[in-house]
């Protein structure tokens, strides 16, 4: 898990914390980092160069890539070949924060685990999961469990629920889980919409990531549409792994 992490560069802000993001994980995990800018000339060149001086001054592995742009398309072809892509984020909670083109089309891809970062690197040690009992929020359940075990993590497993008598039983689901692992968690059942519920969490607890699954159609292919974690994005300012 973690041991090959991607991360677009493109000279922005955003984009200097993905990769701060990505040596954090991956000085835990012993992780190589993959820096890819899509576009073409010299700045683009110094630019992946910077980074990978960064990373080797962390003491992990590094490749570096320049690649035609758009930036989806040569994120989407490395992809596959990673365990995790991290992007920065367009805007903070209540803002522009929703999914756009980039995360959105790497979500489609049904692989591997996106990393939205938050304005500033996580420490990542209180994770909220956004559980519902289906089989992608049982992955981001699994992967913040592994994650957890690592990091020493708390994890925050948040249900939204229509009535609590229902939810109890979904979050019996996750408790189950969580009780054979040796990780510390909490278990939330909220009786509102998705992402109003984990921002509630977030806040109250409070949390410093996000993990949730990404909605997928009856053919087991992901959803056309990303709103369940776009409409999280909106309501939070922290950092959102996406499980496809």
């Amino acid at each position: 898990m973690f041991t090959r992490l991607l991360v677009g560069l493109d000279g922005s802000p955003a984009a200097d914390v993905a990769l701060e993001q990505a040596v954090m994980l991956g000085e835990r995990f012993h992780s190589t980092i993959l820096v890819v800018h899509a576009g073409d000339g010299r700045e683009g060149a110094i630019l992946v160069e910077r980074a990978a001086e960064r990373v080797r001054a962390a003491g992990l592995g590094v490749e570096i890539t320049e690649a035609p742009a758009p930036a989806l398309a040569a994120l989407a072809e490395l992809a596959p070949t990673v365990d995790a892509v991290l992007v920065g984020r367009r805007g903070g909670a209540g803002g522009d924060a929703a999914i756009g083109p980039t995360v959105g089309g790497l979500v489609r891809l049904g692989e591997p685990c996106v990393i939205v970062c938050a304005g500033a690197v996580s420490p990542m040690r209180s994770c909220a999961v956004a559980f519902d009992g289906g089989d992608t929020s049982r992955r981001a359940l699994e992967l913040a469990l592994q994650f957890a075990s690592v990091m020493g993590s708390t994890i925050h497993v948040v249900h939204a629920a229509t009535e609590r008598e229902a939810g109890v039983l979904v979050v019996g689901v996750a408790e189950a889980a969580l009780s054979m692992r040796r990780v510390p968690f909490v278990t939330h059942i909220e009786l509102d919409a998705p992402e109003v519920a984990v921002a509630r969490v977030v806040k109250r607890a409070p949390c410093d990531a996000v993990f949730a699954g990404a909605h997928r159609r009856r053919d087991g292919r992901p959803s056309g549409g990303v709103s369940h974690v776009g409409a999280i994005l909106h309501h939070v300012d922290v950092l959102v792994a996406i499980e496809p």
